[in-house]
């Protein structure tokens, strides 16, 4: 079955995005970038627009996308229109709508009333954090990992997150921590120890350290690290059960949403390319015309792959759904990364000076592609098609399919 063309609604509601993206968000990626701080007015733009409830039911005031209401693909290309301005900015947008799913489709009516009104109503910003990495790296002077002690009324959490995107400016952030020890959930060593739970960032006993956070792209993100000093979190906070998000491979409904970030950069270096020729007056070059043809064929294909993906996802074919996200996270990487090198082979090393906005997509693209390891992410394709076990969700290797431990059914 074909993907049906979207309707007048969804259309607006794209168009609506890329309104706001290059009359407003677009003029700011710069200084966010170089300064390196929280988008605070952009992401209130959008919330003004009704965008960050994009993934919000309309009994609660939003707009009532996803995976399971029939459409996934208008919020992804909302995605995509956003970081065609800003690629950091998106990455904020999409930790939130993270949280705005996993809140829609697993938390209880009480906690999505009280934490859908403040974002419907007050512009709550959201997050989702996970990132404990167990490995140590050259010159680190400090392991990372929470530890939890569970209570009668709730949990103190204790430790410190890093990769924690919007950590300035979020006002919650769903934790994804285990029971068992540090590890999150990427480096979780068992699924069932895994809670996710809901943590108002107010509290004193939360700070952040932007000293971690010096990357050569997606600065505006202000990933930062943050420390949890015996952190209580009451047990009326507690998203689902445990193990949930792992049994369910939720994670693997997040990845095409990255590529959606991808494709949005690589569409704003094709479009700054554009506007190179059109001033060189070079649209005979036969050199520039190969390297057009290859940019606008990928740009294409890129579409394609999500448009698939998200019409099986909308029609609940969900282990298909799946791997095509995962074939599309691959393969929008590598195409993506090629359109831009594309373009800087057609405007130069002056296309790679600041302020250049091809610059900024560079670094930005650069550095993004890594959230998942490629090597990784292809070897997983490979498994699913072999039949043999494999990680779904964060590809690691040599690791149990934890997902046939439980199946999503949403």
């Amino acid at each position: 079955m074909r993907p049906q063309s979207p309707n007048s609604y969804q259309q607006a509601l794209v168009a609506k995005a890329r309104e706001i993206a290059q009359a407003r968000l677009a003029a700011r990626a710069d200084h966010h970038d170089r300064e390196m701080v929280f988008p605070k007015e952009s992401l209130q733009d959008l919330s003004e627009a009704g965008l960050t409830a994009s993934l919000v039911d309309k009994a609660f005031g939003g707009l009532g996308l996803g995976h399971h209401r029939g459409d996934i693909l208008t919020h992804w290309l909302i995605v995509k229109e956003i970081a065609k301005a800003d690629m950091a900015l998106a990455r904020c947008f999409e930790g939130h709508a993270n949280a705005m799913l996993l809140i829609d489709c697993i938390a209880d009516d009480a906690q999505k009333a009280r934490w859908f009104e403040g974002v419907v109503n007050h512009g709550h910003n959201w997050a989702v954090w996970s990132g404990e990495p167990q490995v140590v790296k050259p010159g680190q002077k400090q392991r990372f990992g929470t530890y939890v002690k569970e209570t009668t009324d709730g949990y103190y959490v204790d430790g410190s997150k890093v990769f924690c995107s919007s950590a300035p400016g979020a006002d919650w952030a769903i934790l994804m921590v285990s029971t068992k020890g540090p590890g999150g959930a990427r480096h979780a060593t068992s699924a069932q120890d895994l809670i996710m739970l809901a943590c108002d960032l107010r509290d004193p006993s939360v700070t952040v350290d932007d000293s971690w956070w010096d990357p050569m792209g997606m600065k505006g993100s202000v990933s930062y690290l943050v420390r949890f000093e015996e952190t209580f979190i009451p047990k009326e906070n507690l998203i689902g059960t445990p193990g949930q998000y792992l049994h369910e491979d939720w994670q693997t409904r997040f990845t095409p949403q990255y590529t959606a970030t991808f494709l949005g950069g690589a569409e704003a270096a094709y479009e700054y390319a554009l506007a190179y020729i059109q001033k060189q007056q070079s649209q005979q070059d036969p050199y520039v015309q190969h390297r057009i043809g290859k940019m606008a064929i990928h740009l294409e294909t890129c579409r394609m792959w999500l448009a698939r993906t998200a019409h099986l996802w909308e029609t609940g074919e969900i282990q298909e759904a799946k791997l095509a996200g995962n074939s599309t996270r691959y393969l929008v990487e590598q195409l993506t990364m090629e359109v831009v090198n594309h373009a800087i082979h057609i405007c130069g090393a002056r296309s790679l000076i600041r302020p250049s906005a091809l610059e900024r997509i560079y670094r930005d693209l650069s550095f993004y592609v890594r959230h998942d390891n490629d090597d990784q992410v292809l070897a997983m394709v490979g498994k699913a098609n072999l039949g043999v076990a494999h990680d779904a969700s964060f590809f690691h290797a040599g690791k149990e399919d934890r997902s046939a431990r439980g199946r999503a059914s949403l």
